[in-house]
């Protein structure tokens, strides 16, 4: 075949590609329940992601003798201020608000005054403390705000489910396409391999790590996604041993082409409809997982705002309905519109549904 017929070739490729994507994405649009999951699920998201500009002790802006600071940015002394001191402002002090209405400055804060690690020292009864107008879903059993925990929480949460379904797919379609595309051998060995890693007690192993390390997320995600990438695998597995023998396959290898090329190439973008589809799912385990963990004692160090750890505070302090209410109804909300956005792209990428 000549170089023009290639290129015409994968041009025409191409196009009806991006057709098929087109189809795909005004049949998951048709889902109007899975499309209006997408769009809150992405607009929560993406608001959690500035959760420093809407909740914060510190301000984003203060205007000090016609002189703008950024707090947000620059850790700035009290000296800047008027004060005595060269440690970092604390911009609640009642001698800085002070100090700002006498000279005609300006002090903004973010809509809500509190950060996740700040303690509300002005509450009057003991803690954890009810919704008030100054903590809008209470305090926990340390004087820190709910809310402020629930935005940080749910952000940290959401970025630890896609990152760890991030590394699990990327394994388990590296390990699912060696298995598939060379079976024989190759196949048997990893299966046997995968078999033996699978039935090793992760739970257990997570509570050793946890007595001989600090607790950390990086040590979290280290392992849980040790063993993240097996339940994927076998889907991309079976969609290489299917496509290894078809007749695109046997051509290409005919003109010559190599095997990671043939992977890449040919038979990944066939394979890859059981890996979108199983994304949401694979978030929403990944979210529990992490705020099952933390729920135990066995996952972020305390201090980190989580989900898992507000749900056992709630646990503890059953009177405090604000502290388990709050951090289920997030939660809940979370995991539902994961499953909802994962049912419409299953119905999309059914072969069945036109």
């Amino acid at each position: 075949m000549s170089t023009p017929e290639l290129s015409s070739g994968r041009t025409t490729a191409i196009r009806s590609r991006q057709s098929l994507a087109r189809r795909r994405w005004r049949r998951f649009r048709r889902n109007r329940r899975g499309y209006w999951s997408l769009v809150l699920f992405s607009l929560l998201f993406v608001t959690s992601l500035f959760a420093e500009v809407l909740s914060n002790d510190t301000p984003f802006l203060v205007v000090y003798h016609g002189k703008p600071y950024f707090p947000l940015l620059v850790e700035y002394p009290e000296t800047v201020f008027g004060g005595d001191f060269e440690t970092e402002t604390d911009y609640r002090d009642p001698f800085f608000l002070a100090e700002m209405e006498r000279t005609g400055g300006r002090v903004f804060f973010p809509p809500n005054r509190h950060s996740y690690n700040s303690i509300n020292l002005e509450i009057d009864g003991p803690v954890p403390s009810p919704p008030t107008r100054v903590n809008f879903l209470g305090t926990d059993d340390r004087g820190r705000d709910v809310l402020a925990r629930l935005l940080y929480g749910f952000r940290l949460s959401i970025l630890f489910g896609f990152t760890l379904t991030a590394i699990g797919t990327v394994a388990g379609i590296a390990a699912g396409a060696i298995q598939g595309f060379f079976g024989g051998r190759t196949d048997l060995l990893f299966q046997r391999f995968i078999e033996i890693w699978g039935a090793m007690p992760e739970l257990y192993l997570l509570i050793i790590f946890a007595s001989i390390f600090q607790p950390s997320v990086l040590l979290l995600l280290i392992l849980l996604s040790l063993f993240s990438w097996m339940g994927l695998s076998d889907y991309v597995r079976a969609e290489f041993l299917k496509g290894r023998n078809m007749e695109y396959v046997k051509a290409a290898r005919a003109l010559g082409v190599g095997n990671i090329t043939i992977m890449y190439r040919h038979l990944l973008p066939n394979g890859m409809t059981p890996v979108i589809t199983f994304l949401p799912f694979r978030v929403s385990a990944s979210i529990l997982a992490l705020t099952s963990l933390d729920f135990l004692g066995l996952g972020v160090p305390p201090s980190t705002p989580s989900l898992g750890e507000l749900l056992a505070q709630g646990k503890a302090n059953i009177e405090a309905w604000w502290l388990s209410l709050s951090a289920f109804s997030v939660l809940i909300l979370t995991l539902v519109l994961l499953i909802f956005i994962g049912e419409a792209l299953r119905e999309t990428f059914d072969p069945r549904k036109s």
